[in-house]
């Protein structure tokens, strides 16, 4: 099973067939190619190579431009995908949504908003001081060390720093519906990321309850 490169349009709703009102996430999928193949006698391992969006080519350099062999124009999107079977593709084919006929829910990879430095009551969502009576502990993240053993703080304590731009999974999300003329993925819920960014698309691994 092969994933897909795809951008975030937006998010919107849709009535179920109960009548219910939904709220989507809007896929496109955008000339994905495949590229190049990884196979285990010289990488290990199988994968696919995916190309998405086209490059121009005198925006690229060569080495970066010697890796599509002339098969594929340069794309400014590359992302391995692990198969089981390479034989039933083929460098420079052609891949869309139609890869995802017979799935149902699929998990989506994206980079989160990334929303600068934050305190610790919005990052991690720490209750506070009290407001009154000439408090003057709001919105701290109060003692985070010991004094005189360890006399550190530890790794992994929860304080101030930046929030989101980090790696994020949404899981079995579930595919409400396909437009394959307009190579659109509607999912069921949210997606992280912003507006028209990427994100990558995989058959869910864990089974939806």
């Amino acid at each position: 099973m092969v994933g897909l490169i795809a951008k975030k349009i937006g998010m919107s709703q849709q009535f179920s067939e109960e009548g219910n009102l939904v709220p989507v996430t809007l896929l496109k999928i955008e000339s994905n190619f495949i590229v190049n193949k990884r196979n285990i006698e010289k990488d290990g391992y199988n994968a696919l190579v995916l190309g998405s969006e086209d490059l121009k080519e005198k925006k690229t350099t060569k080495p970066y431009k010697g890796q599509f062999k002339g098969v594929v124009t340069p794309k400014r999107h590359l992302k391995e995908f692990r198969v089981d079977d390479l034989d039933k593709y083929e460098i420079g084919q052609a891949v869309g949504v139609e890869i995802f006929d017979n799935v149902d829910y699929i998990d989506v990879v994206g980079c989160s908003k990334g929303k600068g430095f934050q305190g610790v009551v919005k990052r991690h969502h720490f209750g506070g001081g009290r407001k009154t009576h000439g408090s003057k502990f709001h919105r701290q993240n109060g003692s985070t060390g010991q004094s005189s053993f360890p006399s550190r703080v530890h790794k992994g304590v929860k304080r101030a720093g930046r929030m989101g731009n980090e790696r994020v999974t949404a899981q079995n999300l579930k595919i409400f519906s396909k437009d394959e003329n307009e190579n659109l993925l509607i999912v069921r819920g949210c997606v992280p990321g912003i507006n028209n960014g990427i994100v990558y698309l995989n058959k869910a691994i864990k089974k939806s309850k």
